[in-house]
């Protein structure tokens, strides 16, 4: 079998044009994924659709619950929570300059012989950190990866809010179906109770048969409490995921009872890897291994000296009763070098951590998309089989209501029992 290499950091965060790229600051590691699925894969649509798959449904009401459970979900409130702190994470970490600013006023008469006098000053004072060795440029590195995972994280909490909706409206539509079905068997399964019965008061049909009859009608309708019951589950679950007025959410359900929707086709590309791109998860993985690999680099680079150079501007003037003293002050310096010469070993232990770090990211990141493989995989033979089963499953209709046809007719000659008939319906 064919096999491609996934590099896990192929994109550039460095915070200007000139910053190092994903691969300065570790070797990539690499996975491998099979060149094409192993699973059928379903035809007849276009992959760049997938983006908008819940929108290219045939059924209106199923957007419109996503949408509203998007609009309230606490889920994403979180992850957009963490998408603001990781902006303000990397916002503080791509700052090499600090610049504060102060301003004085006094008025007063220091002694007895001294005149009073008024003083007013201004002043701004900046601080550089160089980085010759790279520890605020991996700092930044990091700070960037962050950012972008908190908004893969918000994408993934986004999709997996829209896949629980859509599954608990499809099993919805799905009990509404079946609970149709019940409803007719349960009638069916009634009228020929009173039939049996009445043939029974006759004389022509057993007092089992008439038992048996009623057992079997009241069976029935045992189910249909059970299903409808069911159906009212879900349309709870869905009160909670919108929070639309349940009255309101009836009314927008009622139009497309029982009625399962139907999605256009999509088309599989053929490599896995042009698929697996789209997923938010392994996005969130890269970034964190992207992240962890900056954090590495960093600890490096503190073992190394740190370089800073501060300086002073300022403006003063001096106002008494016969002296007006004004002028400017400034400082360039000093530059402050700071040399680790013994810290008992706590730089190299750090170091240590961030590479095991970098390393569990790795074997995280290798994990999520082989888990992400077979998730894809699991679906397509599930897919498949669905489809198989349909033709089946249809030949095997078509044969039970020819045989219900034929035994109603064998009845109404006279060649076949309600009860002949009553198995052959259920």
């Amino acid at each position: 079998m064919r096999h491609l290499t996934l590099l896990v950091a192929t994109a550039a965060l460095a915070a200007c044009a000139s910053g190092p790229q994903v691969a300065d600051v570790r070797p990539a590691a690499t996975t491998f994924i099979a060149a094409a699925w192993q699973a059928p894969a379903p035809q007849g649509g276009d992959a760049q659709d997938l983006a908008q798959w819940w929108s290219r449904v045939d059924d209106p009401v199923l957007p419109a619950l996503i949408d509203a459970a998007q609009s309230i979900s606490a889920t994403l409130s979180v992850a957009s929570s963490r998408i603001a702190a990781a902006r303000a994470a990397r916002v503080a970490a791509g700052t090499d300059v600090a610049v504060q600013g102060s301003a004085s006023a006094l008025r007063g008469r220091p002694d007895l012989a001294s005149p009073s006098s008024n003083s007013i000053g201004l002043s701004a004072q900046a601080q550089w950190d160089l980085d010759p060795f790279g520890a605020r440029r991996a700092a930044r590195q990091a700070a960037d990866a962050r950012y972008e995972g908190a908004q893969d994280r918000w994408h993934e909490a986004r999709i997996n809010l829209n896949a629980e909706v859509a599954t608990e409206y499809l099993a919805l539509r799905a009990c509404e179906a079946q609970l149709e079905q019940r409803q007719t068997d349960a009638a069916s399964r009634a009228e020929t109770a009173r039939l049996i019965g009445l043939t029974a008061q006759a004389g022509l049909a057993s007092p089992a048969d008439a038992a048996l009859a009623r057992a079997s009608a009241a069976q029935t309708r045992s189910q249909v409490v059970q299903q409808a019951t069911r159906c009212q589950a879900s349309i709870k679950a869905l009160v909670a995921l919108t929070a639309l007025e349940e009255a309101a959410l009836r009314d927008r359900l009622s139009p497309f009872r029982a009625r399962l929707p139907q999605f256009a086709p999509i088309d599989l590309p053929a490599l896995p890897a042009s698929l697996l791109k789209q997923r938010p998860d392994l996005a969130e993985a890269e970034r964190t291994l992207v992240a962890a690999a900056a954090d590495e680099q960093q600890a490096r680079a503190q073992r190394w000296p740190q370089v800073s150079i501060s300086g002073t501007l300022g403006a003063s003037r001096l106002t008494t009763s016969n002296v007006r003293l004004e002028g400017s002050t400034w400082s360039l310096g000093p530059v402050q070098i700071s040399l680790p010469i013994f810290d008992g070993g706590t730089r190299e232990a750090q170091v240590g951590a961030a590479r095991a770090a970098y390393d569990d990211a790795v074997v995280q990141y290798q994990a999520r998309v082989r888990r992400a493989v077979r998730e894809v995989e699991e679906a397509l033979l599930a897919l498949d089989s669905a489809r198989q089963r349909e033709v089946d499953a249809q030949v095997a209709a078509d044969g039970f209501e020819q045989a219900l046809r034929a035994t109603e007719a064998r009845h109404r000659g006279g060649l076949a029992s309600l009860l002949e008939l009553e198995d052959t319906r259920r």
